[in-house]
């Protein structure tokens, strides 16, 4: 069997990804004043998918408007878009028809705990599994903030040498001494380009954003499914590319 992309013609594969990428903007957007392109994605600023490729699908726009327009009769145009442009709309097509939630790529296995846990279990996950941010809830199951590597070792540096003994101690006897960090919750749903923008937005605050943690609706009372930090980013870039 011969690969499609040998058969049909580019500016064919153009207008098809278009149309694909045009169908999801009118699920997506449910507020705008038409079904117009341009107006969904003018009227689509709260999706982070938009805002991502606003600028390119602004300019494939036209594209689309001059091939189509101009079509002298079926499959006859009066130009073809060069390879590179048309496999990159069919990508940004294929984002939006299948885009990548940030629950699935979050940081496994996901591991929390509560503040009566013992800080020996911690440390026997730190040294297997080499985890070193974990989320905290208290017996009611809300979140109380992260312990850190750099929280334990904080804990560690105050106790006097002589007398360190770290079978008794609990997490909340560090949490005392953990600094606040900068989380944010999200949806499940949330696709990786929210989950970019967020720690851009806090960059360019200049603050550090420690963490994105993942529940069903994005409520800190919510039970924890997943866990982004920066480190995350590194495979969110890759799958950008």
């Amino acid at each position: 069997m011969q690969d499609i992309h040998t058969e049909t013609p580019l500016a064919e594969r153009f207008e098809a990804a278009f149309n694909r990428i045009h169908k999801c903007l009118m699920k997506l957007v449910r507020n705008a004043r038409s079904d117009s392109f341009k107006v969904l994605l003018d009227s689509g600023n709260s999706h982070a998918i938009i805002r991502t490729h606003r600028h390119d699908l602004y300019q494939y726009a036209k594209l689309r408007n001059a091939l189509v327009h101009e079509k002298i009769k079926e499959r006859y145009y009066i130009a073809e878009p060069n390879v590179d442009v048309v496999t990159h709309i069919e990508m940004i097509a294929d984002r939006f028809e299948q885009p990548v939630t940030v629950l699935s790529i979050a940081s496994s296995p996901v591991l929390y705990y509560k503040e009566e846990t013992p800080l020996m279990d911690i440390m026997k996950v730190v040294d297997k599994l080499s985890i070193s941010i974990f989320p905290i809830y208290d017996a009611s199951g809300a979140f109380k903030g992260l312990l850190t590597s750099e929280g334990i070792i904080r804990w560690l540096s105050k106790q006097p040498s002589s007398t360190i003994s770290i079978e008794k101690v609990r997490v909340r006897d560090l949490m005392v001494h953990e600094k606040p960090h900068e989380v944010v919750f999200v949806k499940k749903e949330a696709d990786i380009f929210e989950v970019e923008e967020i720690f851009e937005d806090t960059f360019l605050a200049q603050k550090k954003l420690e963490a994105v943690i993942i529940t069903e609706n994005g409520k800190a009372t919510e039970k924890l499914l997943g866990i982004i930090t920066s480190w995350d980013l590194v495979e969110i870039n890759t799958l950008e590319q």
